[in-house]
């Protein structure tokens, strides 16, 4: 559509030291139309602000500066939920499991077999992904919760308890056409088109509440 901005296209973001692995790697992700940058450090990469774009880290463990696994314990305290998939010439058990256990998708020594690699890569993008769609969603319904005024939000929460009309406004010490006009507007602002509805998204409010 005229006028819209463009899409952001989800990037495999490439770091290692070497740069026959980098040049090496860039080809295999464009060989399979994945869009794909390269750089020789972590600072490389944060100096490019790219820590929040859309994507997936191919990381290795060993780098000048910061470590892979720094790098990574560092975007999890900032929260950066980037999904890693770990490349390694030097990996050992220790490594790889401290590095899964920290919510890496995979950890893969040198030499690896390409199609291993993709289909770790995919899989990150899948989660990546599915992050950000549940980002967007759950500010979406916060906007629509943030439109509502103190009491509609109590009358939300009521009829979403299964509470009839009668009982909220005897509740409230309202009356019952006020009651409906806060039903209705809940239902509205909340773009619910059932009773069922409604009580789904409150439901996934308080879901959001506890974690």
């Amino acid at each position: 559509m005229d006028g819209a901005p463009p899409a952001i296209v989800p990037t495999v973001f490439i770091v290692d030291d070497d740069a026959s692995v980098r040049d090496s790697l860039l080809g295999l992700m464009r060989s399979v139309d994945l869009a794909a940058r390269a750089f020789a450090s972590v600072q490389a990469f944060v100096d490019a602000g790219l820590c929040g774009e859309p994507g997936c880290l191919i990381l290795d463990v060993r780098l000048p500066g910061r470590s892979g696994l720094e790098f990574q314990r560092e975007l999890a305290r900032d929260g950066h939920e980037r999904p890693i998939v770990f490349i390694t010439g030097h990996g050992d058990i220790p490594m790889s499991v401290a590095a899964m256990k920290a919510g890496a998708v995979e950890f893969l020594a040198k030499p690896f077999r390409d199609q291993d690699l993709l289909d770790a890569v995919h899989r990150a993008l899948a989660i990546d992904a599915a992050r950000r769609a549940d980002a967007a969603a759950r500010a979406v319904l916060a906007e629509r919760v943030a439109a509502l005024s103190p009491r509609e939000r109590e009358v939300m929460l009521m009829v979403a308890a299964g509470r009839l009309n009668k009982q909220i406004a005897a509740h409230l010490g309202l009356s019952e056409i006020t009651v409906k006009a806060h039903r209705a507007q809940v239902m509205r602002k909340m773009q619910a088109d059932t009773l069922p509805d409604l009580v789904r998204i409150v439901d996934r409010l308080a879901e959001d509440r506890r974690s």
